[in-house]
């Protein structure tokens, strides 16, 4: 694969100058699905639909960049990618699939177009910038022996956010599933956070960004607590709102007893 090296580097600088107005402006405007579904943003689609459509670039653009890097072969390279690709499988085919088996992704608003798009060009980028750093810029034989010492500390930090992101997923599907409406979550994590499943996957990148020690895997965790933090905060205030007296006052949005 022939690539002017100044691209790659365009595209991380990109992914860190998003991650400012993305914080701003979520601060301000709520981005309108789920529990801030409103009308105004175009057409919408199904919710299982849009996760599938927008999550897709992580799998089929990685798996399209990854053999032209010149490490593609490297086992070390094969191994640093499989988390990655591990995560958006889950959010690309399994989540989805949770998705069709709740009530309420079946009856709900629905998932703007706009939105999706938005975040299928973004994981375009992220998806371009992540994979050309493991299969082809990240240097495999800097002698400095601490490749495996960083992933295995990455990989503790990253299966953590895991099992947090994907267990606060399912027992957010299975309230919906119950056709009750929105309730307020109990139980394990829950009982600190609002958010757990943000918390989770700002954790799982956090991770990813010791994993592969790099720009690339910083910028990624970068972006995502910078569009995470502060929609978990809008979370935070709509359960505050909606629940009253009766929601817990010790939670926090997203991270356990600090914010």
């Amino acid at each position: 694969m022939i690539e002017d090296e100044s691209l790659y580097g365009k595209a991380l600088f990109v992914l860190f100058a998003i991650a400012p107005p993305t914080f701003i402006s979520l601060r301000f405007l709520q981005a309108p699905y789920g529990k801030h579904h409103r009308s105004g943003w175009g057409p919408n689609l199904s919710p299982p639909l849009a996760w599938f459509l927008m999550e897709s670039p992580t799998i089929w653009l990685t798996l399209l960049l990854f053999p032209h890097g010149r490490h593609s072969s490297n086992p070390r390279s094969l191994i640093l990618i499989s988390p990655f690709l591990l995560h958006y499988f889950n959010r690309t085919i399994l989540y989805p699939l949770r998705l069709l088996r709740s009530s309420s992704s079946k009856t709900g608003s629905g998932f703007p177009l706009s939105i999706a798009s938005m975040g299928f060009f973004f994981n375009l980028l992220n998806s371009y910038v992540q994979a050309r750093w493991v299969s082809h810029y990240k240097d495999y034989d800097d002698g400095d022996g601490l490749f495996w010492l960083r992933f295995c500390g990455g990989t503790v930090v990253f299966v953590c956010g895991v099992w947090i992101n994907v267990w606060s997923d399912r027992e957010l599907l299975r309230l919906k599933r119950q056709g009750k409406g929105y309730v307020v979550p109990r139980g394990g994590i829950f009982e600190l956070v609002s958010c757990p499943n943000y918390f989770g996957e700002t954790v799982e990148w956090l991770g990813w960004a010791v994993m592969t020690w790099s720009w690339a895997g910083f910028g990624f965790f970068i972006y995502t607590f910078a569009n995470l933090v502060p929609r978990a905060r809008a979370n935070h205030q709509w359960y505050l709102d909606k629940f009253g007296e009766d929601y817990p006052k010790n939670r926090k949005a997203v991270i356990p007893f600090l914010y």
